[in-house]
C-alpha cells in the first residue's frame, strides 16, 4: 500500500493541474446534482418495529385520519388585549387557505374549536339541569294522566247514565207511537165506517175530533223523539271524544313510562358526557385570558413523511399574515429546518484552526493548504449527501455530522502529509521525492486512520437504526471524500507551491545544509531533545492527575437522560421557542407535547358503547398522575378504534412525561379488562422514548464491537497485548469523559449561558453512539502518531522507557495541532443554530481535547512506563500469524534510503 501511495503521491504532483481539474469537476457535478435533485430531508427520526411507531402504522391502515401528522400555529396579541371578531375573521381565512398548499388535510380554527367546546359545556349543563328536574317532571306528568283517566271515568259514568235514559225515553216514545199510530189508523177506519153508515154528524164529528187529537200526540212523540235523538248525537260525540282523551292518555302514560324507563340510560349518558369533558376541563384552544390561540394544520401523512417544502409553505403563508397586535409562531413540528451547514460559529472555527496552522508551519501558504483541502472534500461531499438525499430517506442532522468530520478529519489528514513533507524538504530532499515518500509515509497512516474511522462509522449500520446507520454511512462518505483529497489534492496543491510551504528561514536554512553548511547543535538544545517527558519521568502522579480529571469529568454521566430536544431547547430568538413559550404560558407546558393513546377493539361498538368506552378510558387516563386533560376523538369509520389525546403537566422532554407514557402504557391491562379494546400509545414523546430505549439497548453491542475493533487493529499495527488494551481503556474513559461533560452542561445547565443552554433537558438519545463511532477513529489516529513513533525507538533499540520520550517528542506536537484544529471545528458546531447540532459538536470537541491531552499524552505514556518491556509483549503463535502492516511506511523510507546508496555509490 506504501508503495501505491507512493506512486500516488508522485502522479498527483507531476499531473498537478490534472488532479486539481478532476477534482473541481467532480465539485461540480456534486453541486449540479444538489441543486438538479433538491435536498429533501426529514425533520423527525423515525424507528420502524418500536412500539409508538407501530401504533402509527396501525392507524395508517384503520383510521388513517388519526395517524395525520400535524403542527401548532400560535396566534398571541402581544398588546394585551381580547382577539377581535376581524382578527378571528383574518385568522381563520388564512388557516383555511393553508389547505390548498399540497398535503394539508385540514385545519383547526382555534376560535371556533373553543366555541364548540363552550357550547357543549353549555349543553351538558342544561342536559343537567333537565335531568334533575326529570323525576319532578315525570310525577306531575304522572298525576295529569291519572288526573285524566278519573276525569274520562267520570264522563263515562256521565254518559252511560244520559244514555240509559235516552234509551228509556226512546223506548217510551216509541212504545206511545205506536199506540197512537194504532189508534189513529183506528180512528180513521171507524170515521170513514161512520160516514158510510150515514152516522150523525155529532158521532163523526167527534171522532174526527179524537182523530187529530192522536195525530197531535203522535206530532209531539215525533218532537220528542227529535229531542232524544240531538241528546243520543251529543252521548255518541261525548263518546267519541273520551276515545280520544284515552288514547291521548294512553300515548301519554307510554311515553312517560318510556322515558321513565329510559331515565337511567340517559342518566348514565349524561355521566358518560360528565366524564369526557371533566376529562378534558383542561384543554383550551384559546387561553383562558383570551390573548393566546392554538391553531392546527393537519397534513395527509404522518409528520415524518412531511416534506420539508410542504412546511415552509405553509408557515410562508401564515407568516404572510401581518395583524396590528398579532403574533405569529410555530412550533418545532412546523418551523423545521437544516439551517446553514456553515455558520458563523463554523467560520471562527476554521479561523481558529488556520490560526494554529499558521503558528505550526509558519507560513500562509502551508496554513491555507490543508484547509483549502478540507473544505473542498466538504464540498463534494455534502453537495453529494444533499444530491443522494432526495432518493434516499435522510435525516436533517446526517449531512450537518459529514460537514463536521470532514472540516476536522480533512484539515488533520492534510497536515499530517504537508508536515511531513515539510521535514522532508528540510533535509534538504527534492519537491518531488519529498511529495511522493511523505503520501507513501505519512499517507499510508492517514489511510489506516480514515478506514478505522470509516469502519467505526458504518458500524452504526450494526445497530439496526435506520437513520443513525444513514447518519454514519455519509460520515464515512465524508471521511472517504477527505481520504482521498488528502492523497491526491495535497499532493497537487504541495507540488505547486514548491518551497513556499517553508518559511524563508527555513529555506535559508535547507540552502545551507545543502550547501553542507550544518548547524552544530548547542549541548542546551541537546539536552532539551534527551530530556525524558513528565509522563514518563512521573508516570504514578501522570496517571493520578490523568484518572482522577476524567473520573471527575465523568460523575455527571450517571444521570445522563436520553431523549430528543423540544422547542425548548431552541434558540431564543426562534419562533419555535417563542411558539413553546407562548404554549406554556397560555396552556402549559404539556400542550407542546401531547400524547396520542389509541384503543382498538375486534368487534364494531355501538353509539352507547363507544361513549361509554370513551368515558371509562378517558377516566382512567386522567387518573393518570401528571395527565393535565384527556380529550376523545371521534371513533374511527368502523368504529372500531377511539383516538385520544392526553396532554401532559409538563413538556414532552421532562422527565415526568416520560414517566406519563410509562404509566398509560401501563394500563393496558386494566383498559382491556375495563373495555375489551387494546391500548397503544404514540406521540413525540412515546416516540422518542422508544427510539432511546432502542438506542440504549444496541449501545453495549456497538459499544463492544468498537472495542474488539480496537483492540484487533492495535494488535495488529503494534504488535502488542498490552499496548490495545490500555489505548482501549483509554479511549472508553475518553467517550465517557466527553458524555459526562456533555451532560453536565445540556442537562444541568453547566455554564449554559456560554453555550446557548438557556432550558436545560435530556441529551440527544443518539449522540452517546455517534460519540463512540466519532471517537473512536480520532483516538486510534492520535494514537497512532503517539505510539508508532514510541514501537519504532523501542523496535530500534531504544530501552522501553527511552522509547516513550523519544515516540512522543516525535508525535506530540502533530498531534497537539491536529487535536487543536479539531477541537476548534468541532467547538464552532457547538454555538449552530440547531438544537441537535449543538451538543454533538460540544461532546466531539471535549471528546477530541480530552483524549488527546489526558489520554495519549499522559495516561498511554504514563502506563507504557509502569508496564516497561511488557508493554510490547506479543506470544510468538500470535505474532507468526499476524500479517506485518507498515502503517507509517517504514520499509517503503528503508528502500528509497537503499536506492539513494545505490544512485551515490
Amino acid at each position: 500500500m506504501a508503495q501505491f501511495l507512493y506512486r500516488l503521491g508522485r502522479f498527483s504532483a507531476k499531473r498537478a493541474w490534472l488532479v486539481i481539474g478532476a477534482w473541481v469537476l467532480v465539485l461540480g457535478l456534486a453541486v449540479g446534482a444538489a441543486m438538479g435533485l433538491g435536498g429533501k430531508f426529514s425533520s423527525s427520526m423515525t424507528l420502524d418495529g418500536t412500539p409508538a411507531q407501530s401504533v402509527i402504522d396501525q392507524l395508517k391502515q384503520s383510521f388513517p385520519s388519526a395517524s395525520r401528522g400535524s403542527g401548532q400555529v400560535v396566534f398571541h396579541k402581544s398588546d394585551g388585549t381580547p382577539f377581535t371578531a376581524s382578527e378571528k375573521a383574518a385568522i381563520a381565512a388564512a388557516l383555511e387557505a393553508t389547505t390548498k398548499i399540497t398535503n394539508v388535510d385540514g385545519v383547526m380554527n382555534p376560535f371556533e374549536a373553543q366555541a364548540i367546546k363552550d357550547q357543549k359545556t353549555v349543553e351538558l349543563a342544561d342536559a343537567q339541569a333537565k335531568l334533575a328536574k326529570a323525576p319532578a317532571d315525570m310525577a306531575a306528568g304522572q298525576t295529569k294522566i291519572d288526573e285524566g283517566w278519573a276525569a274520562i271515568r267520570a264522563a263515562e259514568a256521565k254518559l252511560a247514565d244520559g244514555q240509559k235514559e235516552v234509551t228509556a225515553n226512546i223506548r217510551q216514545v216509541d212504545t206511545a207511537r205506536e199506540g197512537l199510530v194504532t189508534n189513529e189508523s183506528q180512528l180513521t177506519a171507524a170515521i170513514a165506517q161512520a160516514i158510510a153508515g150515514g152516522a150523525p154528524a155529532q158521532q163523526i164529528s167527534t171522532l174526527q175530533g179524537q182523530l187529530a187529537q192522536v195525530r197531535a200526540g203522535i206530532a209531539q212523540l215525533d218532537a220528542s223523539a227529535a229531542q232524544i235523538a240531538a241528546a243520543q248525537s251529543k252521548i255518541t260525540a261525548g263518546l267519541r271524544e273520551l276515545a280520544t282523551n284515552k288514547a291521548t292518555l294512553t300515548s301519554s302514560q307510554v311515553a312517560l313510562d318510556k322515558a321513565r324507563a329510559d331515565l337511567p340510560a340517559q342518566t348514565e349518558q349524561l355521566k358518560w358526557g360528565e366524564a369526557l369533558l371533566a376529562a378534558a376541563t383542561n384543554y383550551r384552544a384559546v387561553s383562558s385570558d383570551g390573548l393566546t390561540a392554538l391553531g392546527a394544520v393537519y397534513f395527509s401523512t404522518p409528520l415524518s413523511e412531511v416534506s420539508a417544502e410542504t412546511k415552509t409553505a405553509v408557515v410562508d403563508a401564515l407568516s404572510g399574515l401581518k395583524l396590528p397586535g398579532v403574533q405569529v409562531e410555530f412550533s418545532k413540528d412546523l418551523a423545521t429546518s437544516l439551517g446553514s451547514l456553515v455558520g458563523p460559529g463554523e467560520i471562527i472555527g476554521l479561523v481558529i484552526a488556520a490560526l494554529v496552522l499558521l503558528i505550526m508551519l509558519g507560513t500562509l501558504i502551508a496554513a491555507g493548504l490543508p484547509v483549502l483541502t478540507a473544505l473542498l472534500g466538504v464540498g463534494v461531499s455534502a453537495m453529494a449527501a444533499f444530491g443522494l438525499s432526495s432518493i434516499i430517506d435522510m435525516n436533517s442532522t446526517t449531512p450537518t455530522l459529514g460537514v463536521m468530520l470532514g472540516l476536522a478529519v480533512g484539515i488533520d489528514y492534510s497536515l499530517f502529509i504537508l508536515n511531513r513533507h515539510r521535514r522532508q524538504l528540510k533535509t534538504g530532499m527534492s519537491v518531488d521525492k519529498s511529495i511522493a515518500l511523505a503520501n507513501g509515509t505519512s499517507g499510508s497512516a492517514v489511510l489506516f486512520a480514515g478506514i478505522t474511522v470509516m469502519i467505526a462509522l458504518l458500524a452504526l449500520n450494526l445497530t439496526g437504526i435506520g437513520f443513525l446507520g444513514m447518519m454514519g454511512s455519509v460520515g464515512a462518505f465524508a471521511i472517504l471524500v477527505a481520504v482521498i483529497a488528502a492523497l491526491t489534492f495535497t499532493p497537487a496543491l504541495m507540488r505547486l507551491t514548491g518551497l513556499k510551504v517553508l518559511s524563508r528561514r527555513e529555506r535559508r536554512r535547507r540552502d545551507d545544509l545543502l550547501a553542507g553548511n550544518i548547524p552544530e547543535v548547542s549541548p542546551k538544545v541537546k539536552a532539551k531533545r534527551d530530556r525524558e517527558v513528565w509522563a514518563a519521568k512521573r508516570p504514578l502522579l501522570a496517571i493520578l492527575v490523568s484518572a482522577v480529571a476524567l473520573v471527575i469529568i465523568a460523575l455527571p454521566l450517571g444521570s445522563m437522560r436520553l431523549g430528543l430536544p423540544d422547542g425548548s431547547s431552541e434558540p431564543i430568538e426562534s419562533t419555535q421557542y417563542h411558539a413553546y413559550e407562548l404554549t406554556s404560558e397560555g396552556f402549559g407546558a404539556g400542550t407542546n407535547g401531547q400524547i396520542t393513546a389509541a384503543v382498538s377493539f375486534t368487534d364494531a361498538l355501538t353509539e352507547n358503547g363507544a361513549l361509554k368506552a370513551k368515558a371509562e378510558i378517558a377516566t382512567r387516563l386522567m387518573d393518570v398522575k401528571n395527565v393535565e386533560a384527556v380529550v376523545a376523538g371521534d371513533a374511527s369509520a368502523d368504529n372500531k378504534t377511539l383516538v385520544f389525546s392526553v396532554v401532559p403537566l409538563e413538556g414532552p422532554a421532562s422527565l415526568s412525561t416520560e414517566q406519563v407514557v410509562n404509566d398509560i402504557r401501563a394500563t393496558a391491562g386494566e383498559i382491556t379488562t375495563l373495555t375489551g379494546g387494546e391500548l397503544g400509545v404514540t406521540g413525540a414523546a412515546a416516540l422518542n422514548i422508544d427510539i432511546s430505549k432502542k438506542l440504549a439497548g444496541a449501545l453495549p453491542l456497538y459499544l463492544g464491537t468498537v472495542l474488539g475493533l480496537s483492540i484487533l487493529l492495535m494488535i495488529l499495527v503494534f504488535r502488542s497485548i498490552w499496548m490495545p488494551v490500555i489505548a482501549s481503556a483509554g479511549f472508553l474513559l475518553s467517550v465517557l469523559a466527553a458524555m459526562g461533560a456533555v451532560t453536565a452542561v445540556f442537562q444541568w445547565g453547566w455554564l449554559g449561558q456560554i453555550f446557548g443552554v438557556h432550558d436545560p433537558g435530556p441529551i440527544m438519545n443518539f449522540l452517546p453512539t455517534i460519540l463512540i463511532g466519532v471517537l473512536f477513529g480520532l483516538a486510534m489516529d492520535y494514537q497512532l502518531f503517539i505510539a508508532t513513533g514510541i514501537r519504532e525507538a523501542y523496535a530500534h533499540g531504544e530501552s522501553a522507557r527511552a522509547a516513550i520520550s523519544h515516540g512522543v517528542r516525535a508525535g506530540r506536537a502533530v498531534v497537539i495541532a491536529a487535536a487543536i484544529i479539531m477541537v476548534a471545528v468541532f467547538g464552532s458546531f457547538a454555538f449552530a443554530e440547531s438544537a441537535t447540532i449543538r451538543p454533538m459538536g460540544f461532546g466531539l470537541a471535549v471528546g477530541v481535547l480530552i483524549d488527546a491531552f489526558l489520554v495519549r499524552l499522559l495516561l498511554v505514556p504514563a502506563a507504557l512506563r509502569l508496564l516497561g518491556n511488557k508493554a510490547w509483549w506479543l506470544p510468538r503463535w500470535l505474532d507468526k500469524v499476524l500479517p506485518d502492516v507498515d502503517v507509517e511506511g517504514a520499509k517503503l523510507e528503508r528502500e528509497q534510503a537503499k536506492n539513494e546508496v545505490v544512485l551515490v555509490a
